[in-house]
């Protein structure tokens, strides 16, 4: 066995060692979102405990001060310097899909391989593009709500965000990204669930995220499901990992799922929701 074949053998059986375990090892940048969705989720904590674990971050801590002062949460544009205002202003939602996005964007930044950063960086903007159409369609179809759209948008990809990087460990598998791609889509599903599960999010949004579940092929969408399918297909950032696959026929597919809509109903959906798309989106890569 050549060393891609070693390191690749070595990398199935870590992963699998931590599925049976139920004991997946995060990179620090992900503790913190646990940490911080934690503190959200407590009732005896306070705003002050929450900006103080968002302080930890100097990333987390700007992009919530400058998400705070965006129009879209401030329309008013009264200026806001502090955590602890900003914190109060985005609300607790909106800093627990930040803090994911921002644990993904620098797993992204955070490989030696200039190959795998690419993958990664890919991978970021494309998450990012799912979760801002995915928002910005149910503001507008009030099919769910906004900020459970955008964070299972955010989390969608959390399985491939993990395994990219541990990759970090196995610097062989970069010398067949094809191979290794085919890797993450063996992998995705299993790691993608454990991953979501210990961080306890509600089943609404478990469920959304399970591609077990098939679109229900009607306009508009009934559920978070079909409104993160939609959103998916949508997005104009390619997945690098599907384009690695050869699957890069997401326009066709969109235009097939809407195909029984009224064209111009559909446009005008589209049309709308790009606006608080590009707003909401400018919002969380600020």
């Amino acid at each position: 066995m050549d060393d891609f074949e070693l390191q690749l053998a070595a990398f199935s059986a870590q992963i699998e060692q931590e599925l049976n375990e139920r004991r997946l090892s995060f990179p620090t940048v992900l503790e913190l979102s646990l940490r911080i969705k934690q503190l959200a989720d407590d009732p005896d904590a306070s705003l002050h405990d929450i900006a103080a674990a968002i302080r930890g971050e100097p990333v987390l801590s700007a992009k919530t001060v400058r998400m705070a002062n965006t129009v879209l949460l401030n329309p008013y544009q009264a200026r806001i310097n502090s955590v602890n205002d900003a914190v109060a202003r985005v609300g607790l939602a909106a800093v627990r899909c930040l803090a994911y996005a921002v644990a993904a964007e620098q797993l992204a930044k955070d490989h030696r391989s200039a190959r795998m950063r690419l993958i990664a960086s890919g991978l970021w903007l494309h998450s990012l593009d799912v979760a801002s159409w995915a928002y910005a369609l149910a503001s507008h179809l009030k099919v769910s709500s906004a900020d459970s759209a955008l964070l299972a948008g955010i989390m969608r990809n959390i399985g491939q965000f993990y395994l990219l990087a541990k990759a970090s460990d196995y610097p062989a598998l970069e010398r067949d990204m094809d191979r290794f791609a085919e890797f993450v889509a063996a992998w995705d599903h299993a790691i993608g669930r454990a991953v979501l599960e210990i961080f306890e999010l509600p089943e609404t949004i478990l469920d959304a995220l399970d591609d077990a579940g098939l679109y229900a092929d009607a306009w508009p969408p009934s559920d978070l499901n079909d409104l993160l399918f939609i959103a998916t297909l949508a997005a104009e950032t390619p997945n690098p990992f599907e384009t690695l696959l050869g699957n890069t026929r997401r326009p066709e597919l969109l235009k097939a799922c809407l195909a029984g809509a009224d064209e111009s109903e559909v446009k005008a959906v589209f049309e709308s929701a790009r606006k608080i798309k590009e707003e909401i989106l400018a919002a969380v890569c600020a």
